[in-house]
């Protein structure tokens, strides 16, 4: 008998929650890579506080982005060499689930290294990131692009040379969400009219319904491949 479909997912994601707050092995990499690429960017951009401030929101998508990436492949990675993926597609549940479940787990992972890096780039960039309407740009460009990292993880895993495909799969797919994301964060942060900007997180909307729907439909086939 299939266990219920939210029943796999909450369970899913509590085991990697309890994963990582006994290991802290992926968070710890992710913000460690996001705090030096920032500082990276902060440097080279020191000798030009306009530019600085101006490419404030292409840091922040930027080192999310690729933050990202090092999470997805990691932790993907880590259920494969465990043995647990296997696990959970040999278990009477729904492999939708199973996708879900793991697509909750990098969502929360990835937004918490997101939320971490406002305030710093409040202090490092001079200028106020904390703001209800680039929060809410946040949570839905890290939902579409760890959804479509999700399955392009789950699609790479198997291979030899995980780390350095998924990066090539995943930005091309992923533009679709950072193109609109990056438009509205700039537009939220130069404080230009609502209308000028408005329309972006509508697209993003739009782009990460139909991201989910089509992972949800072809993860079965991914993961059976």
């Amino acid at each position: 008998m299939k266990t219920s479909f939210l029943t796999v997912v909450v369970a899913i994601v509590a085991k990697d929650l309890r994963a990582e707050l006994r290991s802290r092995e992926l968070i710890s990499a992710m913000v460690l890579f996001a705090l030096l690429s920032i500082l990276i960017f902060s440097f080279a951009l020191e000798l030009n506080r306009i530019a600085r401030e101006e490419a404030v929101t292409g840091v922040l998508w930027v080192t999310v982005s690729f933050a990202s990436i090092l999470g997805l492949s990691r932790s993907l990675a880590m259920e494969r060499d465990q043995g647990n993926l296997d696990a959970m597609l040999m278990a009477p549940v729904a492999r939708q689930a199973v996708f879900f479940g793991k697509l909750v787990g990098n969502f929360i992972f990835a937004l918490v290294v997101g939320l971490l890096l406002l305030p710093l780039m409040t202090v490092l960039y001079n200028k106020i990131l904390v703001v209800p309407w680039l929060l809410l740009i946040l949570i839905l460009g890290t939902l579409g692009y760890t959804t479509v990292g999700t399955l392009l993880a789950t699609m790479t895993v198997q291979t030899r040379s995980r780390e350095t495909l998924l990066p090539i799969l995943i930005l091309p797919v992923a533009l679709p969400v950072l193109l609109p994301a990056v438009r509205a964060s700039t537009g939220i942060l130069s404080g230009v009219p609502r209308a000028e900007w408005i329309d972006w997180p509508q697209i993003l909307i739009v782009i990460n319904v139909i991201y989910i729907v089509l992972s949800y439909l072809l993860f079965e086939y991914v993961i059976e491949d």
